[in-house]
């Protein structure tokens, strides 16, 4: 018995920028995917050092609700500053680079690499 393909239905789809923040039109999505990425690479810290949230508020220096709200990814309640701190305090080196943008950008960009050291590279990519 020989099957005939059903018709396929076409789906529309959205191609989106680098940036989800943009393109969820927030109102500072360079600093919003910065955050993440520092959240990324704490939480990461976090389940590879196997710490609780207790213990993970006393290195910090902050009270446990609030390494909770980190978790769950409030990036309202952090700053950049705060968030590279906690990154310190938690072992890490972190290097600022500044580089010219590719002349077919037209305005440059803020984002964090994790290099595979270990070491978070805020760069314009």
């Amino acid at each position: 018995m020989r099957r005939t393909k059903k018709p396929t239905e076409k789906i529309e789809y959205e191609i989106g920028s680098e940036n989800v923040f943009a393109d969820l039109g927030f109102e500072n999505p360079s600093e919003d995917i910065l955050k993440s990425d520092l959240v990324g690479e704490i939480t990461h810290l976090i389940k590879e050092k196997r710490l609780t949230q207790t213990k993970t508020a006393e290195i910090l220096g902050v009270d446990q609700p609030r390494i909770s709200s980190l978790l769950r990814g409030n990036l309202d309640l952090f700053s950049i500053d705060m968030l590279m701190h906690f990154l310190n305090d938690l072992g890490r080196d972190i290097e600022i680079v500044v580089k010219p943008k590719p002349r077919n950008r037209k305005q440059g960009r803020i984002r964090a690499r994790i290099s595979s050291s270990g070491t978070i590279c805020l760069a314009p990519i």
